[in-house]
């Protein structure tokens, strides 16, 4: 035993040590110069990730537990489900309250997991809770995306996560199978970001089996590919992603093709009115006159036809810079990633309420990739979201809608050549 002296002599070097340590600690971190650098600097962006991740976790919970549960299409995906689980494998067979089943053969699978999982979908709270987990996700996907990226400032999480009461609804309160495709895209797009092909088109085909919107990525993607893996490596990604189809529609395709094929990729299918979100300024006949839709079509073929040349511009540098490790190299190929869809939201025949998932988390990033002042792109943002908490949808919201998506659209079109800033901050990265 060491005497009385030296003990007391190692008790207080030990005490200095550590206070020390909690002075370096408060000098380093508990300063006004560190917390301006957790809300603006975007290589910190993981601190307000994690944050805001727990804080989400228990909103949800709240939400689930405080708001009464809408019921709009749940029911019907389970009819829907029940028919296959009865046997019935012919899609013109398959039916629920809200109509025919229109989607394709992922979604049945996914959500025959649900129906047992819920005791055939009648335990709505056990439901909620698994799409607060597929929120919860997604989000984690969302935010890797962008710390590694390092586009946006960390605070614009906070909008992400504290501004949207509609994407909540749509989560844990309506229980839409448009999440369900998004988080299966996030995935997909991690794992492009990484150099995982293969993987990437696997869970990218399966998000498209969900929901047919995932396409709106696909021109872009096709650009991704060629770029970064030659002709006969795109013809090996196609062939996965087409692969994957005919595997999960087999069953179906057997029973019925022409009922399969036409039911869950109806390309010609007509919106109700009365639902719009983004052209309830129109007059009802000319929303589902033909002519429209064919014009629609047109222009966003145009449009992805402008932006085809720079994009696989970005898709090479890509391709030559991805092996380098560098986070921030992602940028090339998120952008044209998240434009192709934006361009493909901008022209839909119609949008829904669920919609809105479609691009809502990637609203920021493309609002940091325009010239805008960040005043700009704030009300550009909040616009969106006031255009999507109005219902029913008006002549004014539905008009303000489509002038925040063309000025997102010019804003990148003004910024379609690389900057300096992005080659300065990936040698600053290497």
């Amino acid at each position: 035993m060491a005497p009385p002296g030296k003990r007391h002599r190692a008790q207080s070097t030990k005490i200095q040590f550590i206070k020390g340590r909690l002075a370096k600690f408060q000098a380093k971190y508990l300063t006004t110069d560190f917390a301006k650098r957790l809300a603006f600097d975007p290589s910190l962006l993981w601190v307000s990730a994690i944050l805001l991740l727990v804080g989400e976790l228990f909103v949800n919970v709240l939400v689930i537990q405080r708001i009464p549960y809408t019921e709009i299409d749940w029911i019907a995906y389970m009819q829907e489900v029940e028919g296959v689980v009865n046997g019935t494998w012919d899609y013109s067979k398959l039916k629920g309250d809200t109509g025919p089943l229109v989607y394709p053969a992922g979604f049945v699978y996914l959500f025959t997991i649900l129906y047992y999982l819920t005791n055939y979908g009648k335990n709505i709270r056990l439901a909620q809770y698994i799409f607060c987990g597929i929120y919860l996700i997604t989000l984690a996907l969302v935010f890797r995306i962008y710390s590694k990226s390092r586009k946006i400032p960390p605070y614009m999480l906070v909008f992400i996560c504290c501004t949207s009461y509609r994407v909540h609804s749509i989560y844990v309160l309506r229980l839409f199978n448009d999440p369900v495709a998004i988080m299966f895209l996030f995935c997909s797009i991690n794992l492009f970001m990484e150099g995982y092909w293969t993987l990437g088109s696997v869970f990218y085909s399966f998000a498209v089996s969900i929901k047919m919107n995932i396409l709106l990525f696909a021109p872009a993607l096709l650009l991704a590919y060629i770029a970064s893996q030659g002709i006969y490596g795109t013809l090996k990604q196609l062939t996965i992603c087409a692969g994957l189809q005919i595997l999960l529609g087999a069953p179906f395709l057997l029973a019925n093709p022409l009922a399969y094929i036409v039911g869950s990729f109806n390309l010609g299918r007509v919106f109700l009115f009365e639902w719009t979100v983004n052209w309830r300024f129109l007059p009802e006949e000319i929303f589902i006159h033909p002519g429209f839709h064919i014009t629609l079509l047109f222009l966003h073929v145009v449009l992805l036809a402008i932006f085809a040349k720079p994009w696989f511009r970005y898709m090479k540098s890509f391709a030559k810079l991805q092996p380098t490790g560098v986070g921030i190299v992602s940028q090339l190929l998120l952008l044209p990633l998240f434009t192709a869809n934006l361009i493909g939201v901008a022209f839909s025949r119609s949008l829904h309420y669920q919609f809105y998932v479609w691009y809502f988390h990637t609203l920021p990033y493309l609002l940091w990739s325009t010239p805008y002042t960040i005043w700009l792109r704030l009300c550009i943002l909040g616009f969106i979201e006031m255009c999507w908490n109005t219902f029913p949808s008006t002549y004014a919201s539905s008009a303000i809608l489509h002038v925040c998506h063309f000025l997102i659209i010019c804003g990148i079109f003004w910024r379609r050549h690389p900057t300096k800033d992005l080659n300065i901050d990936i040698k600053k990265e290497k």
